[in-house]
């Protein structure tokens, strides 16, 4: 049984000596919330094996889904006889994430797109499993570059397979804006689209090539809904104040100066901001905000904060009015000001609010959470003051940093190394944070920035398999686990990754 490699590694697993054979005579039992998952995996396994597979709300059948009495959670029991197998979770999520389990139980070919002739066997194991955060994540930056809805699908469908329940969508950016805002059509008309791109070798020179792209409502709702079929939360970014300018662009009454604005053709950092002194920002960010909460029921919003310049508000009436006004010390408060507004705002919708770690200069909004990205400090910080952090350091966790030291190999990217096993050395909960403030930990994320990531393959290329080893660092336990047993067990999904037509990176000189 040495072939079973089940990534993330279960809490606990008991492995037989023989094995359960799925023929085209099975049948799934599955009733009531249960139903929707088992028909999933039926479904797949349809696919691969061209067998009928029912799914039956009650009878006699070799596969049971069944859902037990108690708190709902993620949590999930597999028992695989030579007679049965049996998933047991008290939640809807917990048999999806048990059916990964199975799922990579199986061979590679229930991946195939068509039906194949193979052993179709599991096997006899009893494994006991739950997750140690309730957030794992993966972000993806679809401002710098646009990926159409197929592929946006198709990454949540990976991401599924390592029990991933996270997908972060950072849909606003100065290079573009993805997002159709009905009240407001020249966001799409104008700001979805740049004059052309940095060429991915030399960040100074533009290709010369007109570019966009966004998303529809209807297209949003729809990777929404496959994303809650596969109890994934979609958490949409809307960033403020800063990476604005492809909305500025669109109506440039919203920043200090005015006029002059053009969606970026640049990477790097924009001093055009959102006006923090203009009540019509506001005005402006919650009549978009509406429609972006009708579309994404996640409790949770993100509204950026990072990197926001404060060049423009020095110098704007507008901003040292309303400084003056509400007795702030400096454009650092503005900037904290402007955030916990926001943050009022959405808390009276039902919402919290996200933000990475830049919220906390100036003054943290009460309710916040931090998202940790310039190393661990931020988290930390966070976190033993009492507040909720997401824990996504670039030193380990940022999947657009090269992942072979011999760059010239590689396609261009931002810079930075993280090889395979950086990412599994990943600690989400950091020593210096107090263990009585450790539960303020809510997990990880892994972050695809997409600045010289222009293609699918690459996005691809660039997360698999670094997002692997960060899965298994979210949901094992640290004694659970260890990397050169992850090593060897991440040789067998190589072959499952390429007949879900993921362009892995190869690790070759990967250090173990």
């Amino acid at each position: 049984m040495s072939n079973i490699s089940i990534i993330p590694k279960p809490q606990s697993m008991t492995v037989g000596e023989s094995f359960f054979t799925i023929t085209d005579e099975a049948v799934i039992i599955a009733s009531g919330e249960a139903a929707p998952v088992a028909e999933l995996f039926a479904s797949m396994l349809r696919t691969s094996t061209g067998y009928e597979l029912p799914v039956k709300a009650e009878g006699e059948g070799g596969i049971q889904f069944i859902l037990d009495e108690g708190e709902a959670s993620e949590e999930y029991a597999l028992n695989v006889t030579p007679e049965q197998i049996i998933l047991n979770a008290t939640a809807p999520a917990g048999l999806f994430r048990g059916v990964q389990t199975l799922r990579q139980l199986l061979p590679a070919a229930v991946e195939n797109d068509e039906a194949t002739e193979a052993n179709w066997q599991v096997p006899v194991v009893q494994i006991e499993d739950a997750p140690r955060f309730g957030w794992r994540g993966i972000h993806l930056d679809v401002g710098r570059h646009f990926f159409d809805v197929d592929f946006v699908k198709q990454f949540i469908d990976v991401m599924a397979l390592y029990k991933y329940n996270i997908f972060h969508w950072h849909l606003t950016e100065d290079q573009g804006w993805r997002i159709e805002i009905k009240k407001y059509p020249k966001l799409t008309e104008v700001g979805s689209k740049r004059k052309e791109t940095p060429l991915p070798a030399d960040r100074h020179t533009g290709d010369g090539e007109p570019y966009g792209g966004y998303y529809t409502q209807d297209e949003i709702r729809d990777v929404v809904a496959y994303a809650t079929e596969r109890h994934i939360t979609v958490i949409p970014e809307i960033e403020m104040p800063g990476h604005a300018l492809a909305a500025l662009a669109s109506y440039p009454e919203l920043g200090c100066v005015g006029e002059g604005y053009e969606t970026w053709t640049k990477w790097g950092i924009s001093k055009d901001v959102f006006c923090a002194g203009k009540e019509e920002v506001f005005t402006f960010l919650e009549n978009v905000l509406t429609e972006v909460l009708d579309l994404f029921p996640s409790e949770i919003i993100h509204i950026g904060g990072d990197e926001c310049p404060k060049d423009r508000w020095e110098v704007c009436p507008n901003c040292q009015a309303r400084m003056k006004e509400e007795g702030l010390a400096d454009e650092h408060e503005l900037q904290s000001y402007f955030i916990q507004r926001m943050e009022k705002w959405l808390n009276a919708q039902g919402r919290q609010i996200i933000g990475w770690d830049e919220i906390l200069e100036g003054g943290l909004a009460p309710n916040a959470t931090v998202q940790s990205w310039r190393g661990s400090q931020g988290g930390i910080d966070a976190a033993n003051a009492g507040h909720d952090v997401v824990m996504s350091p670039n030193t380990n966790c940022y999947l657009d940093y090269y992942q072979s030291e011999d760059t010239d190999s590689q396609p261009p990217a931002i810079g930075g190394y993280i090889s395979l096993k950086r990412a599994y050395e990943f600690q989400p909960i950091p020593e210096d944070i107090d263990p009585e403030k450790a539960h303020h930990v809510l997990g990880g994320q892994g972050n695809v920035w997409t600045e010289y990531i222009p293609t699918t393959d690459q996005v691809m290329y660039m997360t698999y398999p670094r997002a692997i080893a960060l899965a298994e660092v979210m949901w094992s336990y640290p004694e659970e686990r260890d990397y050169v047993d992850f090593r060897t067990r991440i040789n067998n999904h190589f072959s499952r990754l390429a007949k879900l037509g993921v362009n892995y990176c190869e690790l070759d000189d990967d250090p173990i």
